[in-house]
């Protein structure tokens, strides 16, 4: 190594702690305002040197990894928890120039806890997959906040809130003007917001379709096209992962106890994992209630001692073990760019009719 450091991200400056291991020369300073352009020309200090930087996994890094990338700087990304569990016990006070030291510390010792650092497709389809969520998840907000708003004025339950004519709704008796409104303003707020679902959805889904790890993980039961995408872009690329079960820790799937002598305290779900992907295989372990479900018979049997929920979650951890084994035999081919859509033909141009 010739120029090792660390960097210290934060909105409005970064911070960095550079030393050069063949003369010992030390340099320190921030990078203010924290943006592209700034960084890119503070790189370009380092031009024909051999540099690498080591930064922490939390919001920004994407930008500076690129930039290291584009100059020739190698980039390694650290695991934020478990950085700060190899600080020990704190002895002094927490400042910005400290994390950087320290990430230039562990890097230099070789002890630096590293992520893997997804390749550009990946990048971009998370972003659309966690906007799809994100969409899906205000959809469901106003939709709850129909519910509360009839409940709390002692309308009649609507199981169906949804279907049908939505404007008997405002019709409903008991109603005052101001909820009426409210009603209003949230079928207008859910219009809008299915109009952008729709549209992403379907470039997910044309994705999936095309891209060939997605495509081998809809071969299980329950992955469609959508859930395929999300547990593509959110598992990433399973040859990291030494064994089967690191993928159900990695989602949050796996079951932590506490016991100390005669004592244990109940199992629970640990949750310390990637919230998308726990939510996508949950959602396929959900399918194995179908007949036509290879596992449905184990679903019933979890079913009858523990319940449905912990049922479809059984199922999920044993998905998750599956789409690693599908992803790893695929090799390079799993995180592949999907081929161009197909374009349809044009039909072909009608013979001219004969003279009478």
């Amino acid at each position: 190594m010739a120029i090792v450091g660390g960097l210290d991200l934060h909105r409005k400056q970064i911070t960095f702690d550079v030393v050069d291991t063949d003369t010992g020369e030390l340099r320190r300073g921030r990078i203010s305002p924290a943006d592209r352009q700034l960084f890119r020309g503070w790189l370009a200090g380092f031009v024909g040197q051999h540099v690498e930087l080591a930064v922490e996994g939390c919001t920004g890094w994407r930008f500076v990894i690129e930039e290291c990338q584009a100059a020739g700087v190698i980039p390694h990304l650290a695991e934020p928890a478990d950085v700060a569990g190899l600080r020990g016990r704190r002895r002094h006070a927490k400042t910005d120039r400290i994390d950087a030291r320290h990430l230039r510390d562990l890097l230099l010792q070789g002890r630096l806890p590293e992520c893997w650092i997804p390749p550009q497709v990946v990048l971009e389809t998370r972003a659309k997959v966690r906007l799809y969520k994100d969409l899906a998840d205000q959809r469901t907000g106003w939709q709850q906040r129909m519910h509360a708003t009839l409940y709390h004025l002692g309308a009649p339950a609507q199981r169906d809130l949804l279907v049908g004519d939505r404007a008997r709704l405002a019709r409903i008796e008991g109603l005052t003007p101001a909820a009426r409104q409210a009603i209003t303003v949230a079928l207008r707020m859910i219009d809008a917001l299915d109009v952008e679902i729709d549209g992403v959805r379907g470039e997910l889904v044309g994705f999936a379709r095309r891209q060939p790890g997605c495509r081998a993980l809809q071969a299980e039961f329950g992955i469609g096209a959508l859930l395929s995408v999300v547990i593509w872009c959110e598992m990433g690329d399973a040859r990291r992962f030494a064994h089967s079960r690191d993928v159900v820790r990695h989602s949050g799937l796996d079951i932590t106890v506490y016991s100390s002598d005669g004592k244990r305290s109940p199992g629970r779900l640990s949750r310390q994992g990637v919230p998308l992907l726990r939510w996508a295989l949950y959602e396929a372990g959900r399918c194995a209630a179908r007949a036509a479900s290879p596992d449905h018979a184990y679903y019933n049997q979890v079913t009858d001692r523990l319940g449905g929920q912990r049922a479809a979650l059984s199922v999920a951890r044993k998905l998750a073990r599956r789409c690693y084994h599908r992803l790893r035999v695929l090799g390079d081919e799993a995180l592949a760019p999907p081929p161009p859509p197909r374009r349809p033909a044009r039909p072909a141009a009608r013979a001219a009719a004969p003279a009478a």
